[in-house]
């Protein structure tokens, strides 16, 4: 990370976005990101003239929100939104509470939208756990929508078996299948399982999108420079 220093060591550049890909502030974000790059606040002006402007994660943006609405009615086209609770998984950790926060506030827009029957956030590690989504739903139709980044061991592996849908890891070969078998009959439900957000076509936009807010929200930046811990 410390080498992209040199990358946009031309002269004719003035101006450099830094846009964290993760779905939440956290240590990397938050320490990590601005050391490596010597940031010393979310504007950062270099001894070369540059200035360097650092966005929030990708997963702070608002457009987040119709993207994992998107992703549910991608794996769930004609269910009725009425009958169904719709999950949103993240990680959950002890070790920083913001992995978390970002599932909350995610729920909340969707959930003041009165469109499902239930919006919930459920987790890897900490309560509420993902394993116990019959206990936490009550519909016959129930959408799980994993908050990350991109698919990995996590939306592959992990969940689907906490869920119930996977017995066990499945070979290398066949990790996109679990995405492909949608509804899985468990308990008498209808159980819709999704793909990453991040991994959306649409996603690359809201990337670029962070840069666009960043600068709506200059003037304000500048009145009050808000530095970033670490």
């Amino acid at each position: 990370m410390r080498d992209s220093l040199l990358f946009f060591d031309e002269l004719e550049i003035r101006e450099v976005y830094v846009v964290p890909n993760f779905i939440s502030e956290g240590y990397f974000t938050q320490t990590i990101i601005p050391r490596e790059l010597e940031l010393d606040s979310r504007l950062t002006n270099r001894s070369n003239g540059q200035l360097w402007k650092y966005c929030e994660p990708v997963g702070n943006h608002p457009a987040v929100t119709e993207l994992i609405l998107q992703r549910a009615r991608e794996v769930a086209p004609d269910v009725p939104e009425a009958e169904t609770s719709l999950l949103v998984v993240g990680h959950g950790t002890a070790l920083n509470d913001n992995s978390a926060v970002a599932a909350k506030r995610q729920v909340e827009k969707i959930a003041a939208l009165r469109r499902y029957a239930s919006v919930q956030s459920a987790y890897m590690e900490e309560p509420p756990l993902v394993a116990d989504w019959l206990r936490l739903t009550k519909t016959p139709n129930v959408v799980v929508v994993p908050f990350f980044i991109s698919d990995g061991l996590h939306s592959y592996q992990d969940i689907p078996m906490l869920l119930g849908i996977e017995p066990g890891p499945a070979a290398a070969v066949d990790q996109r299948k679990v995405l492909r078998r949608n509804p899985y009959r468990l308990h008498g439900r209808d159980l819709y399982y999704a793909g990453a957000i991040g991994t959306a076509p649409k996603f690359a936009e809201i990337i670029v999108g962070q840069t666009a807010k960043f600068d709506d929200d200059a003037l304000d930046l500048c009145a009050s420079p808000q530095t970033v811990p670490g």
